[in-house]
C-alpha cells in the first residue's frame, strides 16, 4: 500500500493511494484513526482493515492529481538521521569509513511536505542538498536483534536532509543539530510505500536534480550499515515507535563536496 497525508478543505487527511484517487480512509470509516502513525500503531489487523476500507466502492476519494501534500507521517516521535552512509560519498570526501554509524536528529518543524518550499534561513549561506532514502518504523523496539531488524520497518520514503552547512561545521564545536534542524529542513513523500512493495530497499536508485542538473546519481547498495544494522544500532539508544522516521544518509554529489 501507499500512504499519504494532504491537506484539504476539511484539515489534513491520513489516505491510501488507490490508482489515481486517494482514499479517505477516516471520512469512509470514522472508527479509523485519521493518522497514518496511528494506522502503524494498529498492527496487522488495523493494517489489514485499512485495505479492506481502501477497495469499498463507496469510499471517499480525493483526486491523486490535485493533492496538496503534507509529509506522509506529520508527527513522527523521532525524526533519526544517519551521517556518511554511502561508501562512494566517503570516498568523494577522502574520509575513512566510520566504524560505528553516525547520528543526529531533527525536530518535527523541519519537516514539510512534497513539492513544499524549503525556507533558506537569512542567518545560513551555505544551505546545501542530500537526497536520502527513509526508513518508516513499524512498532515499537528497543534492543533489537540485526536479525530481526526488518520486521520493524513499516515502509520507505524518499527525504531530503537540508543542511545549513555554516551551522553545521564551522560553529564553535560545530552544531550538527542547529545546522539539520532548520524549519522546513526535512521535506519528504509523497507517498511513504509499505515494505511488501520494495523487493529489495539495498537496490534502489537515489537520485537529485537542482534546476534540472543531475547532482546526485548513486544506488542504496552503496550504504555503508545496512538497514538492519542502523535499527539494531539505534535501538541500543533509544525505544524506536511506531512512524518514527530515519534518513539514511546520502550518496555523492552534494554541493559541499
Amino acid at each position: 500500500m501507499r500512504f499519504a497525508t494532504i491537506q484539504t478543505a476539511t484539515g489534513p487527511r491520513a489516505v491510501v493511494r488507490r490508482g489515481n484517487v486517494y482514499i479517505d480512509i477516516h471520512a469512509t470509516d470514522a472508527s479509523v484513526p485519521n493518522s497514518v502513525r496511528e494506522w502503524l500503531a494498529g498492527g496487522p489487523a488495523l493494517l489489514k482493515k485499512l485495505q479492506a476500507i481502501a477497495e469499498r466502492t463507496d469510499a471517499k476519494t480525493h483526486p491523486v492529481e490535485n493533492a496538496n501534500y503534507l509529509a506522509p507521517i506529520p508527527d513522527p516521535q523521532k525524526i533519526i538521521c544517519i551521517g556518511l552512509n554511502y561508501s562512494d560519498h566517503a570516498k568523494e570526501q577522502n574520509l575513512q569509513p566510520p566504524r560505528e554509524p553516525v547520528v543526529f536528529s531533527k525536530f518535527v518543524t523541519a519537516l514539510t511536505g512534497h513539492e513544499k518550499p524549503v525556507e533558506l534561513p537569512s542567518v545560513s549561506t551555505k544551505v546545501d542538498f542530500e537526497a536520502e532514502l527513509v526508513v518508516v518504523v513499524g512498532k515499537s523496539g528497543r534492543m533489537v536483534a540485526e536479525a530481526d531488524a526488518n520486521s520493524y520497518v513499516a515502509g520507505y520514503m524518499v527525504g531530503h536532509d537540508v543542511s545549513a552547512r555554516d551551522w553545521q561545521k564551522e560553529k564553535d564545536g560545530k552544531q550538527w543539530l542547529c545546522g539539520k534542524t532548520f524549519d522546513s529542513f526535512a521535506p519528504c513523500g509523497p507517498e511513504f510505500v509499505t515494505a511488501d512493495e520494495v523487493a529489495n530497499p539495498h537496490g534502489l536508485v537515489i537520485k537529485l536534480r537542482l534546476n534540472g542538473e543531475l547532482m546526485q546519481n548513486s544506488n542504496t547498495n552503496q550504504l555503508i550499515f545496512s538497514i538492519p544494522k542502523l535499527i539494531a544500532y539505534v535501538s541500543q539508544v533509544v525505544t524506536l515507535n511506531p512512524g518514527d522516521l530515519i534518513f539514511t544518509g546520502t550518496p555523492p554529489g552534494v554541493g559541499d563536496a
